[in-house]
């Protein structure tokens, strides 16, 4: 399908996978602590975690393997953009390196 003939409210290159997985995030103090990741693009992530984590902040992320298939997934990531949900916070965040 061409980009104009793709509807226009979907503005995205790649698609989001809808995951709903715990991960492992650590901060750069080397706090590290649980999450739910939400959903899973080639370029990002949505996390949802406890606490306010500011813009900016870079994060190391651990998605553990789910089988022999799917290895686990490491990345750094970059805080895009912080929301309360709740009682919790939704990150959007933007994959700047692959680990593993």
């Amino acid at each position: 399908m061409s980009m104009t003939m793709r509807n226009y409210s979907e503005k995205r290159d790649f698609h989001r996978m809808q995951v709903n997985s715990e991960i492992q995030i650590t901060d750069g103090n080397g706090r590290t602590f649980t999450g739910i990741c939400r959903d899973l693009s080639g370029t990002g992530m949505q996390l949802q975690v406890a606490e306010y984590i500011p813009e900016g902040t870079l994060l190391h992320t651990l998605l553990p393997a789910t089988s022999d298939q799917f290895p686990p997934f490491e990345t750094e990531v970059r805080v895009l953009r912080t929301q309360p949900s709740d009682d919790d916070f939704l990150l959007g965040v933007t994959i700047e390196k692959v680990r593993h």
